[in-house]
């Protein structure tokens, strides 16, 4: 047999088609609709939490007037005389996570730096891990372990700061920061150990060095997924419940700017009060979901403001 035996076919379109016809792919075109399906349920998950919030909000609304809810300065729904004014615990969720990022943004990219940059491949293999178990410690333990260590060791270091009793909300941040700088430090590694190294070749044959390297062409170039990293911390401080709620306590009712007491967040409003001991349809419930609506429209700016950002900063490498 000779290769002119063997049927050969004359263009690309029939040899494709022939090849279809050999072999139709059952098992690739159930992946691609496993896939599909997945992505679909995101979607329609994401469009159920929205309804679920949206409802009870607009019948909350229909009773409270929405600028009366945004610019109140008494948060007391449970009350005989109930005041439906959110700037109290929207303003304690800012501070938290205010002080959060504080924490988790210089020490989340010093650690990204050092682990991209200077670690050995040793060093690393430990630091990483090590540094990502942090994720896993659960919320809980870490409220407990600020409540019952972190705040005593601040007022005993800062004995001159105006404390109120034993909650304080930088106090919470901290803890919050601290839980998530290895997101912040992982996100931020991986995006800066994607830069092409011709870039550090290049800054190195300069005479640039590793620190300079590491500041201005580094971090510039990972500059996208460092947003990223950024704006999953931010979104995992917005909705941190449990130490927040064992460090920051319930909080004053009236609107307060101090740091060194007790505020109350609009998760931690939320976790406190859904306990099922209130009455569905009622104001005080259908408050529960318009904080909740506040929340995710917080949540959803900040986000759309960072692909933004990331998008007129980002570079291309081929």
């Amino acid at each position: 047999m000779t290769l002119s035996d063997i049927a050969v076919p004359s263009d690309g379109a029939e040899l494709r088609r022939s090849l279809e016809a050999a072999s139709p792919r059952y098992g690739e075109k159930a992946i691609k609709a496993f896939l599909f399906l997945c992505a679909a349920l995101s979607v329609a998950t994401t469009t159920a939490i929205v309804l679920s919030l949206l409802l009870p909000a607009i019948s909350f609304f229909q009773e409270v007037p929405i600028l009366d809810f945004l610019t109140g300065t008494r948060w007391a729904p449970n009350f005989a005389d109930a005041h439906f004014g959110v700037l109290p615990i929207l303003v304690g969720s800012l501070m938290i996570v205010g002080f959060a990022l504080a924490v988790a943004i210089p020490v989340g990219l010093a650690s990204a730096i050092y682990l991209s940059e200077y670690a050995p491949q040793r060093v690393r293999k430990f630091i990483k891990p090590a540094l990502e178990m942090l994720a896993g410690i659960p919320t809980v333990a870490i409220g407990l372990w600020g409540f019952a260590f972190l705040i005593p060791l601040a007022q005993d270091v800062l004995p001159f700061l105006p404390w109120e009793g034993t909650f304080s909300s930088a106090v919470a941040g901290v803890a919050v920061g601290l839980l998530i700088v290895p997101l912040i430090a992982s996100v931020s590694d991986d995006a800066m150990r994607a830069v092409p190294s011709d870039l550090r070749e290049g800054a190195y044959a300069l005479g640039a060095s590793k620190l300079k390297v590491s500041l201005r062409v580094v971090i510039p170039a990972a500059i996208s997924g460092i947003v990223a990293s950024i704006v999953l911390g931010m979104s995992r401080a917005v909705g941190e419940t449990m130490v927040v709620l064992m460090m920051a306590g319930a909080g004053t009712r009236d609107l307060t700017f101090n740091p060194w007491g007790s505020v109350q967040t609009i998760t931690a409003y939320i976790g406190s009060t859904a306990t099922g001991d209130i009455a569905t349809g009622t104001i005080q419930y259908d408050s529960i979901f318009a904080a909740g609506a506040l929340l995710f429209v917080l949540t959803f700016a900040v986000n759309m403001v960072a692909i933004r950002l990331a998008r007129r900063f980002r570079e291309v490498y081929e």
